[in-house]
């Protein structure tokens, strides 16, 4: 792989530069989803230890990202969507972004396993050898089936948090991650749906481009059909309840609803709305996974007044 720090800068960089290097986006997905994973496991745990266990996490899913934007800037500078990332446009060389997540990663696994314990310290370390290695370098760039098996690096995170809390994993850790690993291919075709020329362009096999767009809106149903008993089943387990079970019957019926829009499309349709309903769903599919968490959080929150739960 080439090296781009010799790329002309223009200016230097900073601060908010590193702060892109660590995908501060994807990081608070993470974070959300890690916290919860730990606020609603059965095992209490001390206010400070978890939010330093938290500041860990954030630290390893920005390591994650900063490795990520290191293997990817080549691929990075030919996307529209990421041609203005920090390595691609000059303002960070690649050596300084392997160099920082490489320090970040190290520091975020061995303090998490100080903070908490060492099972959820090599947790974190597989989840970011998961997201660089197996997925950025391996799947990425060879099956349209990359979002599918890599998508489990973004599923770790609430096991994480559990782990933190109990040490170990269960079939509600196990169930979190399920509907994070159903639910992401639905939300990244998505995507790929009104961005194929990127992924086209930088030659990243999405299947939007190895099978075209009638086939990855089929693909895009069954996914979020296929969702649909992970969250219902999530919401019948000991950390679930009546208000995360309305939760998921009213956004998955949602959530299906605009993937029979998408399969539906009309491939000829043309104009400024062309990918109106592919927008529409990415965005939905941001909300649907926030508020299936956050409905966890206001579970376990009236569990403790023994109102929640079944």
């Amino acid at each position: 792989m080439s090296d781009l720090s010799a790329i002309d800068r223009g200016r230097e960089a900073g601060f908010g530069d590193y702060v892109q290097l660590l995908k501060p986006r994807v990081m608070s997905l993470v974070v959300f989803t890690a916290m919860v994973g730990l606020i609603v496991a059965p095992v209490p745990v001390h206010p400070f230890v978890a939010f330093t266990a938290i500041l860990f996490i954030a630290l390893g899913g920005g390591a994650s990202g900063a490795l990520n934007m290191w293997y990817d800037a080549d691929i990075d500078r030919v996307m529209r969507r990421t041609a203005s990332r920090p390595i691609p446009s000059g303002r960070v060389g690649a050596g300084e972004a392997l160099g920082l997540g490489l320090a970040l990663s190290g520091i975020s696994c061995v303090m998490l396993g100080l903070a908490a314990n060492w099972f959820a310290g090599a947790f974190l370390a597989f989840t970011i050898f998961f997201y660089v290695v197996v997925y950025t370098i391996w799947l990425k760039r060879t099956t349209p089936q990359n979002i599918v098996i890599g998508g489990a690096a973004g599923a770790f995170p609430p096991m994480i948090g559990w782990a933190v809390a109990t040490g170990g994993v269960s079939l509600e850790s196990l169930l979190m991650f399920a509907l994070i690993f159903m639910w992401t291919p639905p939300h990244f075709w998505a995507l790929a749906l009104f961005m194929k020329d990127d992924y086209s362009n930088a030659g990243v096999p999405m299947l939007t481009v190895t099978h075209g767009r009638a086939a990855t809106r089929r693909h895009i149903l069954a996914y979020t059909i296929l969702l649909a008993p992970f969250a219902l089943a999530l919401a019948l387990s000991s950390i679930g309840g009546p208000v995360v079970l309305a939760t998921a019957l009213v956004l998955n019926t949602l959530f299906v609803l605009g993937a029979l829009r998408i399969a539906r499309r009309d491939e000829a349709a043309a104009g400024a709305d062309r990918y109106k309903a592919e927008r529409a769903f990415f965005r939905f599919s941001l909300v649907y996974l926030f508020l299936h968490f956050a409905a966890l959080l206001v579970e376990r929150s009236l569990m403790t007044f023994g109102l929640g739960g079944w």
